[in-house]
């Protein structure tokens, strides 16, 4: 399966009801048996019936009031873009170097169809948007928008406006537009951190360029994470099973109170079209954003120099914490604020200014929203035990996303100067020479030659790099060995080196 962008180019497809009708049977005389039944002898008397237990659930919502009331400040996105450079068909442009044409012009010859080229043809798309000030400012998504030439705004009563983009984000996929209008239907913000699984959600859009839309569910999940594991995570989607489709891009998630909470940005399909999953950007996410580009043109965000990781049930219990929750430290960026603060890798930090992080998912997104400069308290599990420090947040410098290769056959002349010696955890490990030490640029000193069993099950691979048993570092076998059988819980967390990042891995012992 694959997460689409819910906005592109359009098709519509015709699907043909069968309606099926039920005959009810004609009423006929009874005729009575020729054999009576005898009466059934008495029985005692049922004991009373408990009390009824109220219904959960009562009714369906009606959403008419809330679409005529907020479903005039919803627009449609006609955006056009326009190709970077010519298409040529086959061979070269009259205007190139190619001897050929060359030929042609020399004798005064016309160019040969095939070598001509082709215009650019220009691109057109559709998304949603929805107003939030009545001067004209609009919410929409950076992928709608992003490349193009031309963008028309639609309002529902059919006047368009020519509109320009004042900003976007493409870490959040959060884009602000703006067109020339007074007094214009606004929406109302809400409050998503007060959104729950199974509350009703309503979406309106223009799916396929069918244009205000609706269409209701409900939320299925908070802070879902789809970003790869390798890209810091700005965005904790709201997921609802709420019908979105290609050109639902932009447009707004309200809940029964008709106060936006998020804006619908992707889907998740195997055919590009609605499958029962979307996904929203909470919109106090979007709206940090939204203020951040109008007032500056650009987004800042801060860090507090850590890369961390997911904690599951067996992470959770190898290192001694009741339930899985929190963000576990994988790698602290020496001399950056948290090394500083005191945090180590193998801390896990279970809440930020006192709101908790249950994922891993919700933490960057709560120390990006902290302005640079100003501090922050994470309350830690740090050794087994609760500590709180205080942290300095800086501004984050934008760096591309880097993958690095997995550290594999790295044998040769000076990579097999020690035997690989097996060890417990179905491991066969042995001592990193002084060279693979420099190019691999680690800290640790042991790497796994093979996995097998539990360890290789649990995602250990030939080439990883030990660095620590929970937070202990090992440098030696005998080390890795006694650290191992210290450990008292069922799992036993390794700290290992990937490439250039560091991944702790919960590893049963039995």
């Amino acid at each position: 399966m694959s997460v689409e962008r819910c906005s592109g180019k359009f098709f519509l497809a015709l699907v043909g009801g069968i309606a099926l009708s039920a005959c009810s049977p004609s009423a006929s005389t009874a005729v009575p048996p020729i054999f009576a039944a005898a009466a059934p002898a008495p029985t005692a008397a049922p004991p009373p019936s408990a009390a009824p237990v109220a219904p959960l659930v009562t009714g369906l919502p009606d959403f008419t009031g809330l679409v005529e009331r907020y479903g005039p400040a919803v627009v449609n996105v006609k955006v056009t873009e326009r190709p970077a450079r010519p298409v040529r068909m086959r061979g070269q442009s009259p205007d190139s170097d190619n001897p050929f044409d060359d030929f042609f012009r020399q004798f005064g010859m016309p160019i040969p169809p095939g070598n001509q080229q082709q215009q650019p043809q220009p691109q057109h798309g559709e998304g949603s948007g929805f107003v939030v000030s009545s001067d004209g400012y609009i919410m929409t998504n950076a992928h709608v928008v992003k490349d193009a030439s031309e963008i028309v705004v639609k309002l529902t009563d059919r006047r368009e406006y020519p509109a320009k983009v004042i900003g976007l984000d493409e870490r959040t996929d959060v884009a602000v537009i703006k067109i020339d209008g007074k007094d214009l239907p606004v929406v109302r913000i809400g409050d998503p951190s007060k959104v729950k699984p199974g509350q009703w959600v309503v979406a309106i859009g223009s799916p396929f360029g069918m244009e205000n839309s609706v269409t209701a569910g409900i939320v299925s999940a908070t802070l879902r994470d789809l970003q790869d594991s390798e890209v810091p995570n700005y965005v904790p989607f709201i997921q609802t099973d709420v019908a979105v489709n290609p050109g639902n891009s932009g447009g707004p998630l309200f809940n029964l109170q008709g106060e936006v909470i998020g804006i619908n940005s992707q889907i998740y399909s195997q055919s590009g079209g609605y499958m029962g999953l979307s996904f929203a950007i909470p919109i106090d996410i979007a709206n940090d954003v939204r203020e951040q580009l109008v007032s500056t043109g650009h987004v800042t965000r801060s860090m507090i120099g850590v890369h961390i990781q997911s904690i599951d049930a067996k992470m959770a219990e190898a290192l001694g914490l009741e339930r899985p929750r929190g963000a576990l430290v994988g790698e602290v960026d020496e001399g950056g604020p948290a090394d500083k603060a005191g945090i180590r890798y193998s801390d896990i930090i279970l809440s930020v200014d006192g709101r908790p992080v249950e994922t891993s998912t919700a933490l960057p997104a709560m120390i990006s929203s902290i302005r640079p400069g100003n501090t922050a308290e994470l309350e830690l599990w740090s050794g087994k035990k609760l500590k709180k420090v205080t942290v300095r947040v800086v501004e984050m410098k934008d760096q591309d996303a880097q993958t690095s290769a997995e550290v594999q056959g790295r044998g040769g002349s000076n990579g097999r100067q020690q035997q690989a010696e097996p060890t417990v955890l179905g491991l066969t490990v042995r001592p990193l020479s002084p060279q693979e030490k420099q190019s691999t640029d680690t800290r640790g000193s042991l790497v796994i030659e093979d996995a097998e069993g539990a360890a290789a099950e649990a995602g250990i691979k030939a080439g990883d790099i030990i660095l620590a048993v929970a937070g202990a570092p090992v440098r030696t076998v005998e080390e890795l060995t006694a650290a191992i059988k210290r450990q008292q819980e069922q799992y036993v967390a390794l700290l290992i080196q990937r490439g250039d990042r560091q991944i702790f891995l919960p590893i049963p012992k039995n």
